[in-house]
């Protein structure tokens, strides 16, 4: 073997789309190189030990918000107790302001943008010359006909047990500044037969949780539809062997061909992911943010009401233009649509997004280290940012864990954020922590909560019992346990937080 390709995951759930992609698009380099995935948190001499049982001459990082600090100290060590193997950069952590990038000055080279072509190019005239001349090399973009499709690459293990991430299109049209799919010029499919070929593929091998990566995945109807209907003619063929979908859906699109599709699936099925991310009209303005919010605002009530697919709403603190009291009217609208989940994020400054151009104007404060979090605005100043970061959190344990599913509605009431804004500072208060919190602890806390906010102590004893998490063997507990009215069926290939959702 002479390349290595390697990244440091999140999670062992997580399998690199991106190392399989470039893997799949090696030529005749391919037999020379082999995956070798790591999970974040690991000593980083016992990695560096375990590439080197390889002896590779090259090895390629993918390199992430999530992984740039520990790659980093990966690469100099690696660098120092074997300097004559070439190091070579990509992701979209590197793919942009590199010359301030303590990594990139370690690493003998370093892709920006697309590696699919780039990558095996390089690797080629590392090892069999000319020598490349130049340290940094701008991905090539090819024909998205030309680029090997990944899939085959998962094998047995990952298809039994992690997530399996596809996509039927790269990029995204909309210019969004906080993102990095702002600097696309548009969204390009891959061919679609070939693509639903490999879907079938996967499927008769035993994957059954598909994630989806794309940016927009229902801003062609038509493909969405065909890709739509892939899923609900295995539900139909065999509906007792359930098959869960995750995608990215664009909003304030959703035409009627579309919820008509989606009304069909049943419980368990599917996930989306819906971006809005601020309600207010002249913050959607500074930050290039094309939104019909009462479009969108009706497109997500409609799901509520009339289909049964997981709804997953993301909304971000501390975007430019945006205080306190316009991001809760935004939190508070969503809470009223019923999404079962909130994802409430914080700004980050992302590598070579716009967003930057804001910082003078607004008063835009980063943290300097990744994940680049903004710590105060002219709007939020850093004490305040404390206490939506803390929010955040807890909103996370309570509210969007699933486990506590009848009592969240009563702790919002009436003003869901000012509500749970007062709940988050009294627990800071009484538990100095937003990590680590044991989940016997946490009930413990939100019924005493309850109790000082007026409720008796049995109606809050009864109100937690009825939860999820007022359960003796909650912590325990698999997404087939969960109690219910939802058939074992549907929450098998769900995730656990979805299946407690669903049972709730």
């Amino acid at each position: 073997m002479s390349i290595l390709l390697t990244t440091l995951n999140a999670r062992y759930t997580h399998a690199s789309l991106g190392l399989r992609y470039l893997l799949a698009n090696m030529g005749p380099l391919q037999d020379q190189t082999r995956i070798q995935e790591f999970v974040t948190g690991a000593k980083t001499a016992d990695l560096v030990e375990r590439i080197l049982a390889h002896a590779p001459r090259i090895v390629g990082f993918g390199v992430y918000i999530w992984n740039v600090e520990e790659t980093t100290r990966l690469v100099a060590m690696l660098k120092r107790v074997a300097p004559a193997v070439k190091i070579i950069l990509g992701g979209p952590e590197v793919s942009h302001e590199t010359g301030e990038q303590e990594i990139v000055g370690l690493a003998d080279y370093v892709i920006t943008g697309w590696g699919d072509v780039t990558f095996p190019k390089l690797c080629g005239e590392i090892l069999n010359g000319p020598k490349p001349l130049m340290k940094i090399h701008a991905g090539v973009q090819p024909p998205m006909d030309a680029i090997a499709l990944p899939y085959a690459l998962y094998n047995d293990d990952d298809i039994a047990n992690r997530t399996l991430y596809v996509e039927a299109s790269r990029g995204c049209p909309f210019k969004c500044e906080f993102c990095l799919s702002s600097l696309d010029k548009t969204a390009w499919p891959f061919p679609l037969d070939a693509f639903l070929a490999e879907m079938e593929a996967m499927y008769v091998r035993g994957a059954r949780l598909f994630k989806f990566v794309d940016r927009t995945f229902n801003l062609n109807v038509k493909t969405s539809l065909r890709i739509m209907d892939f899923f609900l003619d295995k539900i139909a063929q065999y509906p007792d062997d359930p098959i869960y979908a995750h995608f990215e859906l664009v909003p304030d699109h959703l035409p009627d061909a579309l919820k008509d599709t989606i009304a069909k699936f049943p419980a368990g099925a599917l996930q989306f992911e819906i971006g809005i991310q601020s309600f207010n009209p002249e913050v959607q303005a500074l930050v290039s943010r094309r939104q019909n919010n009462e479009k969108a605002a009706e497109n997500i009530r409609w799901l509520t009401q009339h289909a049964t697919a997981h709804l997953h709403v993301d909304l971000i603190a501390g975007l430019p233009g945006e205080d306190v009291a316009s991001f809760a009217r935004g939190f508070d609208q969503l809470v009223g649509l019923g999404a079962e989940e909130i994802q409430f994020g914080i700004l980050k400054r992302l590598r070579g997004t716009p967003i930057i151009r804001h910082t003078e104007a607004f008063g835009m404060v980063y943290d300097p280290y990744p994940p680049y979090t903004v710590l105060a605005t002219d709007k939020i100043d850093f004490a305040t940012m404390q206490r939506l970061v803390r929010f955040a959190r807890y909103w996370d344990l309570v509210a969007n864990s699933g486990r506590f599913a009848n009592t969240t509605p009563v702790l919002l009431g009436e003003a869901p954020f000012d509500n749970f804004m007062a709940f988050s500072d009294w627990i800071y208060t009484r538990t100095d922590a937003t990590h680590r919190i044991a989940l016997d602890r946490l009930a413990k806390l939100v019924a005493e909560y309850l109790q000082v906010r007026g409720m008796a102590a049995h109606e809050a004893a009864s109100l937690l019992a009825s939860d999820y998490a007022g359960k003796v063997d909650a912590p325990a507990r698999t997404p087939q346990a969960v109690a219910g009215t939802v058939p074992d069926t549907a929450r098998a290939v769900a995730p656990s937080r979805q299946a407690r959702h669903l049972a709730a």
